[in-house]
């Protein structure tokens, strides 16, 4: 049986390009063997996941694979890629391609494996956004032989198992057709030439690992996990290719007070019980400075206040800040506070309120207890 690479993608086999890019980005993320070091599952994982995007986001490729679900032995082979993974898809393609005539020709991939490290930020450079400088190592392309592996970087010979095509064709018969795959040639890597005198300084690989200083933006609004992509700045390729990408993952560190979902900012205010009782003003803190809020007279513990646009700021959307205050109560009353606290009590005549009295007749109707009688 062929893989099914819609599920290993977790796409809808009608789903869109954009849609299979965004869910490998995700996946790919997740997998990554820099973020998971000796987890084979992991690195399982990630190349299953690679092999189904490079099936998927090609709509020639994608279309030959959904033609060899639907039909799984028109090939003769017991299914798609004879079953192997996407190393024997070619042949499948060639049938239709190379088999009569066409040169089913590829090109070697070539690019450098991408890069990934984890940096850490605060709450408040996350929100208000801020410059970083990291330093990591990766495989550079050699000075010397510009990234080629060759003396000088010109000191190459025609190959001669691919004749400078770099791939070579073989031939299988099966019921009335002839297919032809085309893989990578072996001797070149696909590059279709061969070196004849290695470069002195990099051994011929085209590249040498060192530390790479990093300077870059991040965005005000990053949140927790999300990253930033640095074309170019993974590893060299090993046949003087492309190189990788660099993907930089942001950890935010927790904030002492405030909270974020999204752009929206949450704060916990702690306020006088007076304020509560009579109203009045207090400073509330933000992302850039502080401002004042009204507290209207008799507000309630936990009362919650929106205040539109001092969330975080980012260039598409601004958040709001959701502010719940919560009343202090004194812990420890002098006498004379006391004293005032039970006339305050008696004045405002607490146990005769409309409240008070219902919840004593409802106590009272269910266990024939009046919560206010003194004992």
């Amino acid at each position: 049986m062929a893989k099914d690479y819609y599920k290993i993608l977790g796409v809808d086999k009608k789903a869109s390009q954009d849609e299979i890019k965004s869910q490998y980005r995700k996946l790919a993320r997740q997998y990554h063997p820099d973020l998971h070091p000796n987890d084979e599952a992991a690195a399982n994982k990630f190349k299953e996941i690679n092999e189904a995007n490079e099936v998927l986001s090609d709509p020639q490729k994608r279309a030959q694979y959904d033609y060899e679900l639907e039909n799984p032995y028109a090939s003769g082979q017991g299914g798609f890629g004879g079953g192997s993974g996407f190393g024997d898809f070619s042949s499948i393609f060639d049938m239709f391609t190379g088999g009569f005539g066409g040169s089913g020709s590829r090109k070697a991939d070539t690019k450098g494996a991408d890069r990934t490290i984890e940096i850490s930020i605060s709450f408040l450079d996350a929100a208000k956004g801020c410059t970083k400088e990291v330093n990591y190592s990766r495989k550079e392309p050699c000075a010397e032989c510009k990234g080629t592996g060759a003396k000088d970087g010109t000191s190459f010979k025609v190959c001669e198992k691919c004749h400078g095509t770099g791939q070579i064709q073989y031939t299988t018969n099966a019921f009335i057709f002839q297919t032809v795959s085309t893989k990578t040639c072996p001797d070149c890597r696909g590059t279709g030439k061969k070196i004849i005198h290695k470069c002195s300084k990099c051994g011929g690989v085209g590249y040498s690992r060192s530390q790479t200083k990093l300077k870059f933006d991040i965005p005000a609004g990053a949140d927790n996990k999300s990253y930033i992509k640095k074309r170019g700045m993974g590893d060299a390729s090993p046949l003087g290719g492309e190189p990788g990408d660099l993907y930089v993952v942001i950890n935010v560190e927790p904030h002492k007070f405030f909270k974020r979902k999204n752009y929206d900012l949450y704060l916990e205010l702690p306020i006088s019980y007076k304020t509560a009782v009579m109203g009045g003003k207090i400073a509330v803190p933000s992302i850039d400075e502080t401002f004042m809020l009204d507290i209207p007279e008799g507000t309630q513990n936990g009362k919650v206040f929106a205040i539109r646009g001092k969330g975080i700021k980012s260039r598409m959307q601004v958040g709001t800040m959701y502010v719940t205050v919560f009343i202090e109560v004194p812990t420890k009353l002098s006498r004379a506070q006391k004293e005032m606290l039970t006339q305050y009590d008696t004045d405002l005549e607490i146990k005769q309120s409309s409240k008070m009295n219902a919840f004593k007749n409802d106590v009272q109707s269910l266990y024939g207890v009046n919560p206010y009688d003194k004992k």
